[in-house]
C-alpha cells in the first residue's frame, strides 16, 4: 500500500456537496472513494410538500441500502459511518424554500437530518438575495429570525449561491459560523459565481469553512481544467484563509445528464421563470484526474506530491468539518 493509499483509508473524508441522481451504483461509488460522509441536496427549488417528498425518498434509501449508507444526525454518526465502513449521509437544502413562510418548520427538517440550509438559491427568496439576483437586497429581517432558529436547532448556514452583500450581512449577524460549502476563489478567475478574498476571509473569521468545488468552468482552465487545477485552488485557499478551514464541497452530480430536465429545471429561476444560467444545458466537465467520485485517492496522492503533511490533509478532508459541525449541531465552543 502506497502512503498516499494508507493516508486516504486512515482519513475521514467529508464532502460537503453532492447533487447526483442517487443510486445503489453511486452509493458504491462512495465506498470506492474513501468517503466517510456526504452531504447531499434534497431540495433547490422544492416546496414544504416537495421537500418532504425528498426526505422520504432518503428515508426509504437508507433501509434499501442499509449495508453501505447511513443516516447522519450528529457528528458520532459520521465516526460511526467510518468505524461500519459505511458512507453518512447528510442532507442539506440549496435553498430555504421548503420552509415557505413558517419558521415552525426548521426544527422539522432537521429532525429528519436536514442538518445544512443555504439560505437562498442563485435569486431572492424570503431571506435574502441568491448571487444571479439583479439587485441583492442583502438579508431581511425575516431572514434575520431564520438565521436565529437555524443557530436555535443546530442547522449550519450555507452561503455558496448567496449573493455578496446577503452572505456578508449574514456574516455579520450570525452567532454561529457558517460555511461556503461549495465554491471557488474569485482570485484565480474573476466569475460571480467564485467568491472573494475578503468573504471567504468573513466566513472564516466566524470559525467557519469554505469548501473547494470541481466545478471546471470556476476554475481558469474551464472544461479542460485537470486535477493541478484543484491543487491550485486549494493552495490558494490554505495559503488566504489557513488549514483550519479549508474544506471539500466538490458538487458532483453523476447521472444528471447535460442537456437535461433535472439541471434545466435547476438552472431556471424558481424552476421554471427565467433562464439564469447555461450550464444545464451545455457540457460542464469535472477537472481530469477526478471527474468521479471513485477517483478521490488520486487528490491525496496531488496534495503530498506538492507538500501538504497528513495532517493538513486530515483537516482539509474532515476534521474542519467535524469541529464546524460540533459546534453548530451540538453547541460545542
Amino acid at each position: 500500500m502506497t502512503e498516499a493509499q494508507a493516508l486516504h483509508e486512515e482519513a475521514i473524508l467529508i464532502d460537503g456537496l453532492n447533487i447526483c441522481n442517487w443510486d445503489r451504483e453511486i452509493f458504491e461509488e462512495y465506498r470506492k472513494g474513501g468517503v466517510t460522509a456526504v452531504s447531499c441536496t434534497a431540495a433547490v427549488w422544492e416546496n414544504f410538500r416537495d421537500g418532504m417528498l425528498e426526505v422520504s425518498k432518503w428515508l426509504n434509501w437508507y433501509e434499501e441500502h442499509s449495508d453501505i449508507i447511513m443516516p447522519v444526525h450528529s457528528t458520532a454518526d459520521i465516526l460511526e459511518a467510518k468505524k461500519q465502513n459505511k458512507t453518512g449521509i447528510i442532507l442539506n437544502w440549496q435553498n430555504t424554500s421548503p420552509l415557505e413562510d413558517r419558521l415552525q418548520f426548521v426544527p422539522l427538517f432537521k429532525k429528519l437530518g436536514v442538518g445544512v440550509m443555504q439560505l437562498t438559491y442563485n435569486t431572492q427568496n424570503y431571506a435574502g438575495s441568491g448571487y444571479l439576483e439583479s439587485n441583492d437586497s442583502g438579508l431581511s429581517d425575516w431572514g434575520k429570525e431564520l438565521i436565529d432558529a437555524m443557530g436555535e436547532w443546530g442547522v449550519l448556514c450555507d452561503l455558496s449561491h448567496v449573493g455578496d452583500k446577503t452572505s456578508a450581512d449574514v456574516v455579520a449577524y450570525s452567532k454561529k459560523p457558517v460555511a461556503f460549502t461549495h465554491v471557488l476563489p474569485r482570485g484565480l478567475l474573476d466569475k460571480p459565481r467564485n467568491k472573494s478574498d475578503e468573504l471567504m476571509q468573513a466566513v472564516a473569521g466566524t470559525g467557519g469553512i469554505v469548501g473547494f468545488s470541481l466545478f471546471a468552468p470556476g476554475m481558469k482552465n474551464g472544461n479542460d481544467s485537470t486535477i493541478d487545477d484543484v491543487v491550485e485552488a486549494i493552495c490558494y485557499m490554505v495559503d488566504l484563509l489557513g488549514e483550519d478551514h479549508v474544506t471539500v464541497g466538490t458538487d458532483f452530480s453523476l447521472k444528471h445528464p447535460r442537456p437535461g430536465p433535472f439541471l434545466e429545471w435547476c438552472n431556471m429561476d424558481k424552476g421554471d421563470a427565467r433562464w439564469l444560467t447555461q450550464f444545464g444545458s451545455k457540457p460542464v466537465n469535472k477537472p481530469k484526474g477526478i471527474e468521479r467520485i471513485k477517483e478521490f485517492p488520486n487528490l491525496t496522492e496531488a496534495l503530498l506530491k506538492v507538500g501538504f503533511s497528513h495532517e493538513r490533509i486530515k483537516k482539509i478532508y474532515g476534521e474542519n468539518w467535524l469541529r464546524v459541525l460540533r459546534q453548530v449541531w451540538e453547541g460545542e465552543k
